[in-house]
């Protein structure tokens, strides 16, 4: 009888594109500490290591820039980078962080990136736009101003610009963009005071919107599947009649704090007027009124695909009835309503007088796909700006006293009304804890 004398198959025998995979199914934690075994096993994990990457702080990035060899970065599928400076640093102990140099280092060799996120405390110099041409796969851009907009505002110019770069973007997130003196000039110096940027007028023409890098012109983009703007201003008069060259599915429109609820309603009517006609789900601070409808340019009616509506906790609770009934006529299936935790008491009053329309009118006329309704809230407004379509995930929590009370009355109702009740419905709320989240969800199928 003969003995096979070849070695058992080791670590070190396998090939490395084995090894990558291997490595590839650790956890993080796993990952880590694997590659501080050798200098083998770190050149192994460096894939896995920086394929996400969240930079803090602008002292942070300046130290990435400096130090991480350039070619780590083509591993990198998501990347998030905020720009605030460090708690730990004092104003004096050391020269500012040279934020768009450290950037323009580092975007370029980005070439996998799919996800990109910029927290800028302030704006960015004109020389970081063409890397930004060079990032083919990013799909999914989210530009968010976490700096003071009066003294360091981000300028729509310089993130049309950049949005317009990104060679195949379907998602754009923006929140707190600051109008351009260029575009908005009845804004300068007049009530009420909003903030206006000045001199970004030296922002080169971009091959494909020339001039015109407002903010309506993101309409021109035509990959662009997914729009949120969030505290920002939206009363530029191009978003009426800007051509629309993308297919827009799901918008998400917030509100200007420095602006009456009847301007922002006006401001948000009128873009839906325009991409209405092809947009599948939308997330709303502001009501509507029939009035958008008359701002339609399309052949098609607007919202005639709406499948998918999100209410904000900034949507005002006397609206919902209104709002609801001037999208009767789109093909709703889901609702979710997201409320401040004060105000549940009148959102389930207000959802029951919506679902007692609908019971009289016939569920044939009336919202007749309608089929699932989602109750959350939150207990601090500020949460209002990380949720809604795309937004940040917040840890579920369920109500209590008279939330959780106004909860099983609505719940009760939907039975009286035969439309039922899941069994996870039919559990008391669990008293309330005082973390900032929201609450789990009053899911109500009907």
């Amino acid at each position: 009888m003969s003995t096979d004398s070849r070695p058992a198959p080791s670590w070190h025998t396998l090939p490395a594109e084995m090894k990558l995979a291997i490595v590839d199914q650790l956890d993080l934690g796993d990952v880590r500490s694997f590659a501080k075994v050798n200098r083998d096993a770190y050149g192994l994990s460096i894939p896995t290591l920086f394929r996400c990457v969240h930079i803090q702080s602008a002292e942070a990035l300046q130290h990435y820039a400096s130090h991480v060899p350039k070619s780590y970065s083509q591993h990198t599928h998501q990347l998030t980078i905020c720009t605030k400076r460090a708690k730990s640093t004092t104003s004096g102990s050391s020269p500012p962080p040279r934020v768009s140099e450290a950037l323009a280092d580092i975007l370029p060799h980005c070439s996998q990136v799919e996800q990109l996120t910029l927290s800028l405390a302030a704006s960015l110099a004109k020389a970081v736009i063409p890397c930004f041409q060079r990032l083919r796969a990013l799909t999914s851009l989210c530009i968010d101003h976490c700096g003071d907009e009066t003294r360091y505002p981000l300028s729509e110019r310089l993130v049309v610009s950049i949005a317009a770069s990104v060679p195949n973007l379907r998602h754009l997130s923006l929140d707190r963009i600051t109008r351009s003196a260029v575009h908005a000039p009845d804004l300068v110096g007049a009530r009420p005071f909003v903030p206006v940027v000045k001199g970004d007028e030296d922002i080169p023409d971009h091959p494909l919107l020339g001039y015109e890098l407002r903010l309506p012109a993101l309409l021109r983009l035509p990959a662009l599947k997914k729009l949120r703007i969030r505290d920002t201003h939206l009363g530029d008069p191009q978003w009426e009649c800007m051509p629309v060259r993308c297919t827009l599915e799901v918008l998400d429109l917030g509100s200007c704090y420095h602006e009456s609820n009847d301007y922002n309603r006006i401001c948000t009517e009128r873009i839906m007027g325009n991409v209405g006609h092809t947009v599948d789900e939308c997330a709303l601070n502001t009501a509507l009124t029939p009035q958008t409808f008359a701002h339609a340019k399309h052949p098609e009616k607007p919202l005639t695909k709406l499948r998918k509506v999100h209410l904000t906790p900034l949507f005002p609770v006397e609206n919902v009835v209104d709002t609801l009934t001037t999208l009767s006529d789109s093909p709703v299936e889901s609702l979710s309503v997201q409320c401040h935790e004060d105000d549940v008491v009148d959102m389930c009053s207000a959802l029951e007088d919506f679902l007692n329309i609908r019971a009289e009118r016939g569920e044939k006329g009336f919202y007749q796909h309608l089929n699932e309704i989602t109750v959350t809230t939150v207990s601090d407004l500020a949460d209002a700006l990380d949720i809604g379509v795309g937004g940040k995930q917040i840890v579920p929590r369920l109500p209590a006293g008279e939330g959780a009370d106004a909860v099983r009355r609505l719940l009760a109702y939907c039975r009286d009304l035969r439309l039922g009740a899941s069994k996870e419905e039919a559990t008391p709320p669990k008293p309330l804890t005082r973390e900032r989240s929201a609450s789990a969800p009053a899911l109500l199928r009907l």
